[in-house]
């Protein structure tokens, strides 16, 4: 069944190109198209286009569709080219003539961006659960952790003291900021697309408002030609939100995998997190954050795909657009997937307190002997060169066990740990899910 079907047979190599992944990743769109379907019965029906018997059959229609895709039943049959279809043709099977009123005043191309939208809707909600339920662990890890010290590094050279509670601390607050970016892409998502059509709108006199209100979002997008603009500006934009969250799991990933060597033996990572050799014995790999490292660097490509997917096109929907759902559909489960094995892994990960004792640690304390001296009076520069003359000489003698006396915000004497709850908590609030939730259930009463 194809929606544009005109009564005559095309090329089989021809129907497999142009179909391409849909049939496989349009199942991960069935609820939104359900949803959306439903919202525009009730439009129909309330502008007279609908009889009261035929929504009542229909409604039930996607009631019943709605439980089989929750139940994992659902499929899209083999023939049928997309999820529209196959929605459509289920409802016509059920309801007879009347499921083939349901596509009244819509264009194909407002059926795909209303259910991206409702998917992505849902998704960004997901993605910000587990955001907020690691930023939680980091912070508890950073509360516990704060007075064991740990080397700071520059240039991969030691650098500065540093502890585990400032480094678990500096990624919970990279995830507080990565929420700017994840708000502002669901405020694109959170407007209402459905109504315009292939992009010129109808000159049936739909309610654009009504299935705003229905569907739960925020406003409308009002300019029919712009609504079908945000095809590829929208994935886009969310791509660029979810690289955001990417690029502090993978920067963590790449320290864990850092500090668990033997090399350095930081911490240790759990052996049920680990993998072993096939020829040595004695190894447990990291492959869990290895993995993090490389599916976060490969969500950071994927605004760029979606950009070089979109370059050049003009106003107006073309096929070119098809492609975007196989970059933008699987990321987000790569990232929510990547989120809780981080979260998971970081639960159980042994801590080393006694890394300082090394002697190899000491010139740690270079800064802090010039600090001293800057405290005695001798000028920044002086203190600075006589340090570093007796580092040169071989004679400088750092003690590792001397007291620190860090007190600025942000230092490891001073976390602010408070203060990134604080952060955090403003960043989050603004997202409000339960009308989400609320109108969502509402619409499927």
């Amino acid at each position: 069944m194809k929606l544009w079907d005109k009564g005559y047979d095309i090329d089989r190599f021809t129907e497999e190109f142009t179909i391409g992944k849909d049939r496989e990743l349009d199942v991960m769109l069935a609820k939104a198209d359900v949803l959306g379907n439903m919202a525009h019965l009730k439009m129909l029906h309330h502008i007279g286009l609908i009889s009261d018997g035929e929504l009542k059959d229909l409604a039930q229609g996607l009631k019943d569709i709605f439980a089989e895709i929750e139940q994992g039943k659902f499929h899209i049959e083999a023939g049928i080219e997309d999820i529209h279809s196959q929605i459509e043709c289920l409802l016509t099977r059920k309801c007879g003539e009347a499921g083939k009123k349901i596509h009244t005043g819509r264009s194909r191309n407002d059926q795909v961006l209303t259910d991206l939208k409702l998917f992505t809707r849902t998704a960004l909600i997901d993605v910000l659960q587990q955001v907020t339920s690691l930023f939680h662990l980091l912070m508890e890890k950073a509360e516990a952790n704060k007075d064991i010290l740990m080397p700071g590094y520059t240039h991969l050279q030691i650098a500065m003291p540093s502890s585990f509670g400032m480094w678990f601390s500096a990624y919970a607050e990279s995830l507080a900021d990565d929420l700017l970016m994840l708000k502002a892409a669901y405020d694109m998502v959170n407007t209402n697309p459905l109504g315009s059509g292939a992009g010129y709108g109808s000159s049936v006199p739909l309610n654009r408002t009504m299935t705003t209100r229905l569907l739960g979002f925020g406003d409308l997008a009002y300019n029919s030609v712009y609504a079908q603009m945000q095809r590829g500006k929208m994935e886009k934009n969310v791509l660029f939100a979810l690289a955001t969250v990417a690029t502090t799991l993978g920067k963590l990933a790449a320290d864990v995998c850092l500090f668990a060597c033997g090399n350095f033996g930081f911490l240790r990572l759990p052996d049920r997190f680990t993998t072993g050799s096939s020829i040595m014995p004695h190894k447990k790999n990291p492959d869990i954050f290895e993995l993090i490292r490389a599916k976060t660097n490969r969500i950071q490509s994927l605004p760029t795909q979606m950009a070089m997917l979109c370059a050049n096109l003009t106003s107006g929907y073309f096929r070119d657009m098809q492609l975007s759902k196989e970059i933008y559909l699987p990321a987000f489960k790569e990232l929510t997937d990547c989120l809780f094995m981080t979260e998971m892994v970081l639960k159980e990960i042994e801590l080393n307190p006694l890394i300082l004792q090394d002697k190899k640690y000491s010139y740690l304390f270079t800064v802090e002997e010039v600090n001293d001296r800057v405290a005695a009076g001798i000028p920044f520069r002086e203190a600075y060169r006589m340090v570093a003359e007796k580092v040169q000489l071989g004679e400088y003698r750092g003690d590792t066990s001397r007291p620190l006396h860090h007190t600025h915000e942000g230092s490891i004497g001073n976390l602010c740990l408070q203060q990134i709850r604080e952060k955090f908590e403003r960043h989050s609030s603004e997202w409000k899910p339960e009308q989400v939730w609320r109108a969502e259930a509402e619409l499927m009463e």
